[in-house]
């Protein structure tokens, strides 16, 4: 009889279990409702609504870990305390130069971009682009083996291996000469490559002055979401000459046996800077110094009036990143693309766009500009990957020409022209990590010669690709139509 008795419990606890996590669930969502929005774009506060409400458990503990954009009180204050400094510094530098002759939207951009990070567009300035991956690494080896006074060094990924051995080899001699090197590489960025300890190893046997830019840390307070990292690639010496662009200090495969049998390799841009501009970039190199390491650089920062002309270039850094209330990069993008009348090219190897992009880029082919698109045939990345391809759909209606770079070659360069006036390029990919989780770096450069010389690059990306058609995309199986679409909603996770 007492087994029966007990038996008889079972239906009702059972009950009571249930309505107990039903009433746990509704509670949680109520909450969630009124919490995830906050601060949020709407596209990204239903995908973690969606994400909470289908898998509560797992959608909640995601949240908890990769819902927030703080990294500290410290940090914050350490980048405002900087932005101040290069505000008082330049205060008397205006946006854009008065005699400026070329488009008037780009009045507006470059007051955009001073309002927003802080630094002005600079005249006087001279840029060469490399699209040989070797050659890049060569020439910054060359710059720093001519060094005098300092060096530093920032990059997303750093790896000492037999491509980058030659400019770690110029690091150590220079500071045997007495120059000053510093560097900065993005912890987990570099973590995930080979041979990243025996790099750290090497690099404290040397007299180089080096940090992991935001460690991972989870045992440490505050707790910073680990995905916030520093995207950035810049190297800058004496403050005459400054490099920057989308490579990073790797060899062009990623130390990845899996990338050398399948004949893989990285194709980048980058750029070599001379003239005032190169201490703008040195100003972004010494504001990611001090909020890494609370060492404030101040006495070695060079004022714009002592850097002699290089050329007859205006350019403009835009900084951007969780560090900044806006997302500099996205607003510059954005305003740019809608001021396009005859020709916009893009190259970006993660296009994930937001509203605010995609209606930009698809206006523009709409209003009649030549819109052309390009991006990787095949992707390394298989979320990032499979979320830009469901965007394609939407570009190719609406008239933009997809090119897709030759496999197994991933086009890793981060640029774009508008007519033949502006070109941009840097760090930035045009996809929602870059405009609001990383720290990104971009330059703006005016005239309609560079603007040609980066249609030569991308004249030659056009021969090396195939134009993706609307027919073609339409026919793709139904798995992978999926697949893109799932991964859509994990890109807006922010």
């Amino acid at each position: 009889m007492t087994l029966a008795v007990e038996a008889g419990w079972l239906p009702g606890l059972s009950a009571v279990v249930g309505l107990a996590l039903g009433l746990a669930w509704y509670v949680a969502a109520v909450v969630a409702l009124g919490l995830v929005p906050a601060n949020r774009k709407p596209a990204a506060a239903m995908a973690w609504l969606l994400l909470i409400f289908a898998v509560p458990v797992i959608g909640i503990l995601l949240f908890l870990l990769l819902g927030g954009r703080n990294l500290g009180r410290a940090r914050h204050l350490r980048q405002a305390e900087s932005d101040a400094r290069i505000r008082a510094g330049t205060e008397t530098v205006p946006p854009l130069d008065p005699g400026f002759d070329g488009p008037t939207y780009v009045r507006s951009v470059a007051t955009l971009n001073r309002n927003l990070g802080s630094l002005p567009s600079l005249g006087g300035n001279s840029i060469e682009l490399f699209t040989d991956y070797r050659e890049s690494i060569a020439a910054m080896t060359a710059a720093v083996q001519d060094a005098e006074r300092f060096v530093h060094v920032e990059f997303y990924i750093s790896a000492w291996d037999e491509v980058t051995d030659p400019f770690f080899a110029a690091l150590v001699d220079a500071t045997d000469r007495g120059v000053v090197v510093r560097v900065l590489f993005d912890h987990l960025g570099s973590k995930g490559i080979p041979g990243y300890k025996d790099m750290v190893r090497r690099l404290g046997e040397t007299r180089v002055d080096w940090r992991a830019m935001l460690p991972v840390e989870p045992w440490k307070k505050p707790f910073r979401r680990p995905d916030l990292r520093n995207h950035r690639k810049i190297l800058v010496v004496d403050g005459h000459v400054a490099f920057m662009g989308s490579q990073n200090l790797v060899e062009p495969g990623y130390n990845k046996e899996k990338n050398h049998r399948a004949g893989r390799e990285w194709v980048e841009l980058t750029s070599r800077v001379r003239g005032p501009v190169v201490a703008a970039l040195d100003a972004l190199f010494h504001t990611d110094w001090y909020s890494e390491t609370g060492q404030a650089l101040t006495a070695e920062h060079l004022p714009l009036h002592e850097i002699p002309p290089a050329g007859d270039l205006t350019c403009q850094v835009i900084p951007s990143g969780p560090g900044y209330s806006s997302e500099n990069n996205l607003r510059a993008f954005t305003t740019l693309i809608h001021a396009a009348q005859r020709r916009l090219s893009l190259t970006s190897p993660y296009f994930v766009p937001d509203e605010s992009l995609l209606d930009a880029v698809t206006t523009a082919a709409h209003r009649g500009v030549e819109v052309e698109l390009f991006v990787s045939e095949q992707g390394d990345q298989f979320m990032v990957y499979h979320a830009q391809c469901s965007y394609y759909r939407a570009l190719l209606e609406a008239g933009v020409r997809i090119y897709l770079y030759q496999a197994p070659f991933v086009l890793h360069s981060k640029h774009f022209s508008v007519d033949d006036d502006v070109a941009v390029l840097g760090s930035s990919n045009m996809d929602m990590r870059s405009f609001a989780l990383n720290y990104e770096v971009s330059l703006m450069v005016l005239g309609t010669e560079v603007v040609h010389r980066m249609r030569k690059v991308e004249d030659g990306y056009r021969a090396l690709s195939r134009e993706l058609t609307l027919d073609e995309w339409s026919r793709r199986p139904a798995l992978k139509k999926y697949v893109d679409n799932v991964m859509r909603l994990t890109a807006a996770l922010q």
